[in-house]
């Protein structure tokens, strides 16, 4: 043939720049595209030799990359099927029409590992090459071999030539300045491994022609073929450095869909972050991305491994997924798969399952929390444990607790504890009564409660300190406090007085009628604030509750003994001095109520206004005399500091300062 000279078959008048800076966000990936076209090109060849339209070696067929520094050129060259003038006509120089796709129509039962599918990967070139050509002989008889030049620009030459070999030969002439680094050979052997490794078809670099990847990756296998060791082999492949994994799953589907691959269960600490690089997503064996939203539900982002997919639906460049229902199938059956996986290791293998449980629970809880249809799977196999460290399911602990611990409603308590060395006092009590205690230390132990709670009829979780241990588990009425409103009054501000400054902490002086051998100051905290400050500390949406503060409640028990000196000894010295206070403070909010109650159409005259406001100043006046009074005897009480201090000891909110002056005081106390 002549030469000939045209343009480019394009529907906008300069296609290059569109294809830099909207189809390949990142200029390596033409190296990739570059090399799949290649095996595609061999693919291709071992497909027509099966149909008996080539009748030539097949079992010699390869992939090459060459860097020439010193020339400034990049070739990818294969010994695939080649090119005809009318080959490089049609599918080069008419941009979008895909070669693969009227291959694949032609030998669809044949050539599943035609990657391509949009014909546009071959002008990815053209972001690092200043001029691209392709020099190409055809695998028919008496083909005469070709070449096409370009620069960039919609406009081509194409002219006969020589070449001893069939195949391809992509030249492309490195641009100096932006992209001189795809002239060094250590940049090009590092992309080969990161998008090549795992081709069907040996690719080779380098001056010694070193083949960089593995043609037969283990996930291509099927697992009867494999060993523990051949997984393990393969995890440390990928991941150099890491610990062995706990387990893994193979997966391996060809309807309604085609997946294969491996994902493995690393070990997972409680300070986890979901990463978005852990699991590398392939097509036919050729790297497209380690961004897998979308494919696997998020949970499982704490994963690793590979999946490999030709049905999993990607734009132009095989970058980023699109949006699509088979992906959802994809997503469904991974779930659907890892839990059955998890299932099977749980009814074989208890003892193991139990043995990995602190590595794989906040996988299981996340799933749960974030994935409906694994939450429905995973209730069979989710493990509760108690501060024995023995494990339950959630059918065998309910079994256990049910006898003692439902309360007078019928709901099941479930009590627990998030720290069993602070909450050592709370958890010994528990035991002591009959109750179990449960283990709930993990990150996101104070949402999975929550979920738990949903899931189990008649269910309730209370934390061991969220109440004094005889209400945690109300089987009848409390009996109430025997205190009249003046020596509750008396008692309130006699405990309030003498509690010490805690940062970020408020308190709230209650009274309870416990048992006589029950501590006589217990600190407690509000199970629904506590829980809900939990849950603002992993979600910034809740950082109203984050912002408040911890809320306490401080138990005074008027049946201990230690108490009921305490109430004596102040009613006795204070009641000659407050009861005047007390009997002005009610006399001055029994008038103001009146006022109110008869004020006209509910409104206040000017002078009822004045008399309100007077009452109300005079009121505020008594009670805060009666607070001083009550306050400078509690100063001189010691005991009443005394049993405070121990309760904030108990649950480490004494420190400083306060936990100097408490055991000097307590020195003092022996003597």
């Amino acid at each position: 043939m002549s030469t000939k000279t045209g343009t480019i078959g394009v529907t906008t008048e300069n296609i290059f720049p569109v294809i830099k800076k909207f189809l390949y966000s990142d200029h390596e990936i033409f190296l990739r595209e570059l090399v799949s076209n290649a095996v595609d090109a061999t693919q291709k060849l071992k497909t027509l030799a099966s149909f008996g339209e080539f009748k030539g070696d097949t079992t010699d067929l390869k992939v090459s990359v060459k860097v020439d520094k010193e020339a400034g050129t990049l070739t990818v060259s294969d010994n695939g099927i080649g090119m005809t003038a009318e080959d490089l006509d049609k599918y080069i120089n008419q941009i979008a029409f895909s070669g693969a796709e009227e291959f694949l129509a032609k030998y669809k039962d044949n050539a599943a590992n035609i990657i391509g599918h949009f014909g546009l990967g071959f002008y990815s070139a053209f972001m690092v090459a200043k001029k691209v050509e392709v020099v190409s002989l055809s695998y028919k008889e008496g083909a005469k071999a070709v070449k096409w030049s370009c620069d960039g620009s919609p406009e081509y030459t194409m002219e006969e030539t020589e070449k001893a070999a069939r195949g391809t030969d992509i030249i492309l002439h490195i641009d100096d300045e932006e992209n001189k680094k795809f002239l060094e050979q250590s940049e090009i052997d590092m992309l080969l491994r990161k998008y090549c490794r795992f081709l069907p078809v040996p690719v080779t670099s380098g001056p010694d022609d070193k083949t960089v990847n593995i043609t037969e990756p283990l996930w291509t296998k099927k697992p009867s073929e494999l060993t523990d060791d051949d997984y393990m082999t393969f995890y440390h492949e990928l991941y150099p450095g890491q610990e062995d994994p706990l387990f893994w799953i193979h997966l391996n589907v060809d309807y309604p869909f085609t997946l294969t691959g491996v994902l493995f269960f690393p070990k997972i600490r409680n300070n986890f972050e979901i990463a978005k690089n852990r699991i590398q997503l392939y097509c036919n064996q050729v790297y497209v991305t380690d961004s897998v939203e979308g494919v696997v539900p998020e949970f499982m982002m704490l994963l690793q491994g590979v999946i490999d997919s030709p049905d999993i639906p990607l734009n132009v460049s095989r970058s980023y997924l699109q949006s699509d229902t088979a992906v959802k199938k994809i997503s469904g059956y991974i779930t659907k798969k890892v839990a059955s996986r998890l299932e099977d290791i749980f009814k074989n293998d208890r003892a193991d399952f139990e043995k990995k449980w602190d590595d794989i629970r906040i996988f299981i809880e996340y799933g749960m929390l974030t994935d409906q249809k694994f939450c429905e799977a995973a209730m069979k196999f989710v493990l509760l444990q108690n501060t024995d460290r023995k494990h339950y399911t959630l059918e065998e602990y309910r079994k256990l607790i049910e006898p003692a611990q439902t309360d007078k409603s019928g709901d099941v308590v479930y009590v627990y504890t998030t720290d069993p060395v602070s909450q050592y006092n709370y958890i010994k009590a528990a035991n002591d009564k009959g109750y179990d205690v449960l283990l709930m230390d993990g990150q996101l132990d104070s949402h999975f409660i929550g979920l738990l709670e949903n899931k189990i009829e008649k269910s309730r979780f209370v934390r061991v300190d969220s109440d004094v241990t005889d209400n945690l588990i109300p089987k009848e009425d409390k009996k109430a406090a025997d205190l009249t409103p003046e020596q509750r009054d008396i008692l309130t501000t006699l405990f309030r007085s003498r509690i010490p400054k805690v940062d970020k902490a408020e308190f709230l002086v209650n009274f309870e009628a416990l048992s006589a051998n029950a501590d006589p100051v217990m600190i407690t905290q509000n199970e629904y604030m506590r829980r809900m400050k939990d849950m603002a500390a992993m979600q910034p949406g809740m950082s109203f509750y984050g912002e408040l503060p911890d809320s306490y409640n401080l138990i005074v028990n008027t049946e201990s003994p230690v108490i009921a000196t305490i109430k004596e000894s102040a009613l006795s010295a204070l009641s000659a001095s407050v009861a005047p206070l007390a009997a002005e403070i009610t006399s001055g909010n029994e008038q103001i109520a009146g006022l109110r109650k008869n004020a006209k159409d509910g409104k206040l005259s000017d002078d009822e206004q004045k008399q309100v406001t007077e009452l109300e100043a005079s009121v505020d006046k008594a009670r805060k005399a009666q607070e001083k009074v009550i306050s400078n005897y509690a100063q001189t009480q010691p005991v009443v500091k005394q049993v405070i201090d121990l309760a904030l000891l108990g649950n480490g909110l004494l420190k400083g300062a306060d936990l100097t002056e408490f055991i000097h005081r307590s020195i003092q106390l022996l003597k």
